[in-house]
């Protein structure tokens, strides 16, 4: 009896060295990624926190005085005299504008991007390297230089309006730069693939055998969509319109070039805040607020797809 119970502590400790050896080692295989999480991820975002509770420094960046003023500033204006507040809706309508528009270029992108994901998913296996190979061609090409090339195509005197005259639809130009329609349409145009890439990705592995046979037990068009193509194909649905939404919501370059300072955006408020303005904490606040708003919404579109998902289990 002694000596089994020697044998089992010996077992037992090297089970356990065992585990600590195992547990050390899969530690040092996560510690660059968790390194580089915080340096890249972590740190930043403690920073831009840390800077939107401070006051505003005389000649840019921050003053170590603990203050919440940044946060006031979104909903309240403080009189210069009297120094009382008074609620003001001007950056509310920044917001707003911004959410606006990044939903229509979600919605949008959503219904240019799923036929055109469909269509090439349809398609021989050489052909849809072809398609594919044109999506992804303006990636090629800096954003900026394609803001500039939608501009030329706006402008009073761009293709749209001379084809139009051309035609004899309009008698004269129709002005659609520096208007929230020519916004929304540079970010379509900028954040398009990456609707179809993910949907993509999604319909290339539907088991077409389904579809032929909702055909064949006499199902429409509609209904195999419905029924069978929409489903199977959500999560790259899912993911194509977060991959949409979220950069739309903070972009900056396609409204500044295409709304001509005009239609501001939640982007271009916190450039300027950093920039002109010279109040990083206001920046900051703006910024904490947008992903406060975009992580909220992330986290009931979850909940939501969690409870459809245990609902139909």
């Amino acid at each position: 009896m002694p000596a089994q119970s020697t044998t089992h502590t010996l077992l037992s400790a090297s089970v356990v060295a065992e585990e600590k050896r195992q547990r050390h080692k899969r530690f040092s295989l996560l510690a660059p990624g968790i390194l580089t999480i915080f340096c890249i991820g972590i740190m930043p975002l403690s920073i831009v926190l840390i800077y939107s509770v401070l006051e505003p420094g005389d000649y840019g960046g921050v003053s170590w005085v603990l203050s919440f003023d940044a946060y006031v500033q979104l909903l309240f204006e403080e009189d210069i005299f009297d120094e009382t507040l008074t609620f003001t809706t001007s950056f509310l309508q920044i917001f707003l504008r911004s959410i606006g528009l990044g939903l229509f270029t979600t919605i949008a992108c959503l219904l240019i991007g799923f036929p055109t994901a469909y269509f090439i998913a349809t398609q021989p296996v050489k052909r849809r390297n072809v398609w594919l190979f044109l999506i992804t061609i303006p990636f090629w090409t800096n954003l900026l230089i394609r803001t500039y090339a939608m501009l030329l195509i706006l402008r009073d005197q761009g293709v749209v309006n001379l084809s139009l005259i051309k035609i004899g639809l309009i008698d004269k130009a129709i002005p659609i730069l520096y208007t929230d329609f020519a916004v929304g349409l540079g970010l379509v145009y900028a954040y398009l693939p990456f609707m179809v890439l993910p949907i993509y990705a999604s319909l290339e592995k539907l088991d077409f055998r389904l579809v032929e046979a909702s055909y064949d037990l006499y199902a429409t068009r509609f209904k195999v969509l419905k029924r069978i193509i929409i489903p199977l194909a959500k999560p790259g649905i899912a993911a194509g319109c977060i991959l949409v939404l979220i950069p739309s919501l903070g972009a900056f370059i396609t409204p500044a070039i295409l709304g001509g300072g005009k239609s501001l955006m939640i982007g271009n408020l916190i450039s300027l805040q950093f920039g002109q303005a010279r109040n990083w904490p206001f920046g900051s606040a703006i910024a904490l607020v947008l992903m406060v708003i975009v992580m909220l919404s992330l986290l009931t579109y979850l909940r939501s797809s969690a409870r459809k998902g245990l609902t139909h289990d």
